[in-house]
C-alpha cells in the first residue's frame, strides 16, 4: 500500500497577496529591457495607456485561431486579441519569472513580485550561465534571459480539460475528504492559475472581472509557459496531467543528483559533470519535523497518488483520529506526485497551495509546486541521489 507522508491538512481558503501596483502585460511585447533601454523609455511611461474600447471583448472571443502547442486553451491572433496594456508599469520581474520558469530555474508562482524565491532563481540562473551571482536583474542577466525570445504572456481561450475536474469543495476534515472521488480543483479560476504557474490574484490583476468570472470559452491573458512540445513519454493516464500543467516533455538539461539546503530553501539539480542545471524553491520541514539531513536516494516516482492519512505520525494531530485513505488529485495533501525517499515516510511531493512554497513549514518532507515536482521528474530518473544539508 502506498504511504506517502502527509505535510498537513490545509484549510481551503485563498491566500491573498497585495500588489503595490496592478501587474498588467501586453501580450505582444517583450518587457525585459537592458538598463540603458529602460532609461531611454522612462519618459514614455509617465502617462497611463488609454482604456480598452468597449466591444473588444466580443472581438477577442471571435478572434481567428492559429496553430499552437496548447492544451485546454486555444491560441488567438494577437492583433485581434483584447490585450490590456499599461505602459506606466514596469513588468520586468514578471517577464523574468516566465523566462526563469522555462529555463529550469523556478521562481515558484509567477506573480510579478520580487521576493526570496525570485532572488534565488536569479542566483541559480547566474551561476549556471557563468555570470556574476548578484541575485539582481542586472544588465548581464537581462541579456542572458533575452536569448529566449519568448513573450511574457499569451492571449488564450480557455477550453475544457479532463484533468482536475469535476470541481469539488474540499472540506477541512480528513474523514470527509476521504468520501470524495478525487481531490480536484474547487473552481476554474484555481485550475487555470495552476496550469499557468501563477495565482488567482495575478490572473485577476491581468484580466479583471474576466478572470473573476472565468468560464469555458473566456479569453484570458496568461503567463506564457506553454511547452515547446506535447510529446510525453509517460503512461497514457498521466498525459492529461502533464499537458494541463504545461510541463516541458524534454528538459533543457538533465541531472543525476540533487542537493537541498535548508538555510535558503532551495533544491539544486546537478548533472554528471557537477554543473548546475536547475533550481527550485522548496518547503523543508519544521522545528518539530526537521529536514532529514544526510545522504538519501529517491527510488520511485508515483503520479496522482492516494494518501494514507495516519494521525499518529503527526505531533499536531489528535492521535485518536482514525487512519483514512484520501483520494488522489491536485488538491490532495501531496499534490500530483510523490518521489519516494529511502527514509521511511519521507518524500518529495507537490502541494495544493503553491503560493506557500518557501514561506511555510512542513512535517519534514520536501514540498514543491505541482508543476515543479513534475518538471523535476522529467529532469531526473528514479534512483537519483539526494543530499540534504542545513
Amino acid at each position: 500500500m502506498f504511504h506517502p507522508r502527509k505535510d498537513f491538512i490545509v484549510p481551503r481558503f485563498p491566500i491573498i497577496t497585495t500588489f503595490a501596483a496592478v501587474v498588467a502585460l501586453a501580450a505582444g511585447g517583450a518587457f525585459i529591457a537592458d538598463d540603458a533601454e529602460a532609461q531611454a523609455t522612462q519618459s514614455k511611461t509617465e502617462k497611463p495607456a488609454k482604456a480598452t474600447a468597449k466591444g473588444k471583448e466580443k472581438a477577442a472571443g471571435e478572434a481567428t485561431t492559429k496553430p499552437g502547442r496548447t492544451y485546454g486553451s486555444t491560441a488567438l491572433d494577437e492583433k485581434d486579441s483584447d490585450q490590456r496594456t499599461f505602459a506606466d508599469l514596469d513588468n520586468d520581474v514578471f517577464h523574468a519569472m516566465v523566462l526563469l520558469d522555462r529555463a529550469q530555474f523556478s521562481p515558484g508562482v509567477i506573480d510579478g513580485r520580487e521576493g526570496k524565491n525570485f532572488t534565488a532563481a536569479l542566483k541559480g540562473f547566474q551561476e549556471a550561465r557563468g555570470l556574476e551571482v548578484t541575485g539582481e536583474l542586472d544588465t548581464p542577466t537581462r541579456k542572458a534571459l533575452k536569448v529566449d525570445k519568448r513573450k511574457p504572456t499569451r492571449m488564450l481561450r480557455i477550453d475544457e480539460t479532463e484533468f482536475g475536474s469535476p470541481f469539488v469543495t474540499i472540506p477541512d476534515d480528513a474523514e470527509k475528504q476521504a468520501e470524495l472521488d478525487a481531490m480536484a480543483y474547487e473552481n476554474l479560476l484555481e485550475e487555470v492559475a495552476e496550469r499557468f504557474h501563477t495565482t488567482r490574484e495575478t490572473l485577476i490583476a491581468l484580466n479583471g472581472d474576466k478572470a473573476r468570472n472565468v468560464r469555458i470559452g473566456t479569453v484570458l491573458q496568461l503567463p506564457n509557459v506553454l511547452p515547446t512540445s506535447r510529446d510525453y513519454s509517460v503512461k497514457s493516464e498521466y498525459r492529461d496531467m502533464f499537458n494541463a500543467l504545461n510541463i516541458e516533455p524534454e528538459p533543457r538539461k538533465r541531472g543525476v543528483r540533487i542537493t537541498v539546503d535548508k538555510s535558503d530553501g532551495q533544491m539544486r539539480v546537478w548533472d554528471k559533470d557537477d554543473k548546475l542545471v536547475a533550481t527550485f524553491p522548496v518547503t523543508t520541514g519544521s522545528e518539530h519535523d526537521p529536514l532529514p539531513l544526510g545522504d538519501w536516494k529517491v527510488t520511485t516516482f508515483a503520479f496522482l497518488p492516494p494518501f494514507h492519512y495516519q494521525p499518529d505520525l503527526f505531533w499536531d494531530v489528535d492521535s485518536s483520529k482514525k487512519d483514512t485513505m484520501l483520494p488522489p488529485g491536485p488538491n490532495g495533501p501531496v499534490g500530483v506526485a510523490w518521489l519516494d525517499l529511502t527514509k521511511e515516510h519521507y518524500g518529495i511531493h507537490g502541494t495544493p497551495e503553491p503560493q506557500t512554497i518557501g514561506y511555510t513549514e512542513s512535517h519534514g518532507c520536501l514540498r514543491m509546486t505541482n508543476w515543479d515536482v513534475l518538471t523535476l521528474s522529467r529532469i531526473l530518473d528514479p534512483g537519483f541521489k539526494a543530499k540534504f544539508v542545513a
